[in-house]
């Protein structure tokens, strides 16, 4: 039994690689099993870990309903210091994001996972969650919204994003990550590279919205978008450099009245309306289109469906994204 004055860290398990291992009955890997962390750990000795298992996912299975069900458990949670998530690495970042727009708590919480199965003698999985777990617990942690930890480095959730399908240090995002945990002689050295930051938070009960998101590319004619304008609430698009479409969308979002985000597919950099040509930047926002600053798609559409269930205006929704209130 620990203490009355030992720490007390939520670890949640939700599935993804870090939870898994090849299936005798199936031809690959699948979650089966949550990971367990050593409370023996060198600066973990004092620490009562509570655990929970709200589901075991493959996270390309995780929705927003999910990710919203996660949010209520952490907001839930009283007496603990910290708390761990154990996600899977290619919808992480959507729920890290989710979270960070709507999860209300005293309480640092780190997100982490892990590249390598268990049956691989590179699993990585035990040192993202020792860090996670470290950073979780740590002080300076406190203030900063949900955080990614991976490969030993430390990411906002606004930014950060899967970078490669398969190396085990997968994670990155400009302008990188914002601290960094190490070991040395079996204590953790960790260091932010800045101060917490203000944070805009929103209170969905449900999720009512359909958000679609839409992939630019060269010689696209619109071909999707009335489908896709017709069945959502709203739209992002993941459009070209700074922000630009060909010429063929512009009538196309001029003639909507749902909101229409403007994302890039570039791997990093902001929307800048600057283009003047029909489909550039500037047309797109005189249409109506609305900048989504340097949010990827995928992030975009979490805000946007956040705030059309929260049912603002579309007037509402453009001032969210223009001012950075996320």
């Amino acid at each position: 039994m620990s203490s009355s004055s030992s720490r007390r860290l939520a670890l949640v398990h939700t599935g993804g690689t870090i939870a898994s291992r090849p299936d005798p009955h199936g031809a690959g890997v699948t979650p089966q099993q949550a990971p367990s962390l050593d409370a023996q750990i060198s600066g973990l000795d004092d620490v009562q870990i509570v655990s929970f298992q709200p589901f075991t996912l493959p996270s390309p299975h995780v929705t927003p309903q999910h990710m919203l069900a996660l949010q209520a458990l952490l907001g839930s949670l009283e007496g603990v210091d910290g708390a761990v998530i154990t996600h899977g690495t290619d919808t992480l970042e959507e729920t890290a994001f989710f979270l960070h727009l709507t999860l209300q708590c005293p309480f640092p919480v780190v997100l982490t996972g892990s590249m390598r199965h268990t049956g691989e003698l590179s699993w990585d999985g035990p040192g993202n969650l020792r860090d996670a777990a470290q950073t979780a617990l740590h002080p300076q942690s406190v203030g900063r919204g949900p955080l990614v930890a991976f490969g030993g480095d430390l990411f906002d959730a606004r930014t950060v994003t899967k970078v490669h399908t398969s190396a085990v240090d997968a994670f990155g995002g400009y302008p990188g990550p914002i601290g960094r945990i190490d070991q040395t002689g079996g204590q953790a050295a960790l260091r932010y590279f800045a101060g917490p930051e203000t944070r805009w938070l929103y209170a969905p009960t449900s999720l009512t919205a359909k958000v679609e998101v839409l992939y630019a590319y060269a010689g696209w004619q619109g071909e999707g978008y009335a489908e896709a304008e017709a069945r959502a609430d709203g739209l992002v698009i993941a459009a070209l450099g700074t922000g630009n479409l060909p010429a063929e969308l512009l009538p196309m979002i001029e003639a909507t009245q749902k909101p229409v985000v403007i994302a890039t597919r570039t791997h990093a950099g902001p929307i800048l309306p600057v283009y003047g040509y029909a489909g550039g930047g500037a047309t797109l926002k005189r249409a109506g289109a609305i900048p989504a600053s340097f949010l990827n798609a995928h992030k975009a559409r979490l805000l946007l469906l956040v705030l059309l269930s929260l049912g603002l205006e579309h007037a509402e929704v453009r001032r969210v994204f223009e001012e950075g209130r996320f």
